[in-house]
């Protein structure tokens, strides 16, 4: 008895070391993200540059505090009603300033570099927000957001049940063995095929929903060859929907190379709107499962 009761105290003791440990690691993971971030000294009037960005100010339930979005952010459906200030990509620092605002937050990537000097140069308070396209770039980014804002407890909070639905999300193609091979076209303007490849948004869903990129050995998007895509083999095309010029099932069906491929054989062909697949936001763990079922279907486990 006394020898069980002994293991049953190890026991509680173990437990609650794996607890503390597991709380510490969030506490640092947390303290990491937000290094050298600063709090807005008056976060009542932000310009949310970035769809993500911008959905995770909503998450977190302050809304209030936007002043504008840039054209990207088309998520809630409230987000429309704010002044746009352009196109993440071409900032105009003269319309970004015009909402008068009291911080900035921009997603990486957003430009040009030129709009981005001048407005880091100018009296208004701007943190730019990395984008990592994986689970815990997803979390990093709330949780940035939620400490430029000052609402740290919001932030842990919705990164906690972001990281478990991701975690389930991910959870639901872990046992299919036979991966197919997926081509994300970016674009196919003069019937060039313009793919992704490491790197980038649709190279991380792709791996998040239980896929493989067709493609490999380079980074960001590139022009393929015929070749190339022949060699590729794809199982699926992917295409966004909602985002630059529309790409037809003719279009991509008809171009010769694709068409010799396994995934033009059978036209298997998944769409979906640009922001929601590509975001990495909070919506990111439901974008994984409707991609992993438009895969896989009835393999998908709930």
């Amino acid at each position: 008895m006394r020898f069980v009761a002994r293991l049953s105290a190890l026991r509680g003791s173990m437990i609650g070391s794996a607890i503390g440990l597991s709380l510490t690691f969030a506490a640092l993971q947390s303290a990491g993200a937000t290094e050298g971030i600063s709090v807005f000294a008056d976060p009542s009037k932000v310009v949310a540059i970035g769809g993500s960005i911008t959905e995770i100010v909503y998450a977190l339930g302050e809304e209030k505090r936007l002043a504008a979005r840039d054209s990207t952010s088309r998520y809630p459906k409230a987000a429309l009603d704010l002044p746009d200030v352009g196109y993440m990509r071409q900032l105009s620092p003269e319309g970004v300033l015009s909402v008068n605002p009291s911080g900035i937050l921009a997603l990486h990537g957003s430009g040009p570099r030129e709009a981005l000097d001048v407005l880091k140069k100018s009296s208004v308070p701007f943190v730019e927000v990395p984008d990592r396209y994986d689970h815990d770039g997803i979390l990093e980014k709330i949780r940035i957001v939620g400490k430029v804002l000052g609402v740290d407890a919001k932030a842990e909070a919705l990164a906690a049940q972001v990281d478990a639905r991701l975690k389930a999300a991910e959870k639901q193609t872990a046992s299919i063995e036979e991966r197919k091979r997926v081509l994300f076209v970016l674009s196919m303007q003069g019937g060039k095929v313009l793919a992704a490849g490491s790197d980038t948004a649709a190279n991380g869903m792709i791996r998040l929903a239980g896929g493989l990129n067709a493609v490999e050995g380079f980074s960001g998007y590139k022009q393929l060859s015929e070749e190339a895509i022949v060699t590729a083999r794809p199982d699926v095309i992917m295409v966004m929907n909602n985002a630059g010029p529309p790409i037809s099932d003719d279009e991509l069906f008809s171009n010769a190379s694709i068409g010799s491929t396994p995934a033009g054989l059978a036209r298997k062909l998944i769409r979906m709107d640009g922001s929601y697949l590509l975001g990495f936001g909070p919506r990111t763990a439901d974008a994984i499962h409707d991609l992993a079922v438009s895969l896989y279907g009835a393999q998908v486990t709930d």
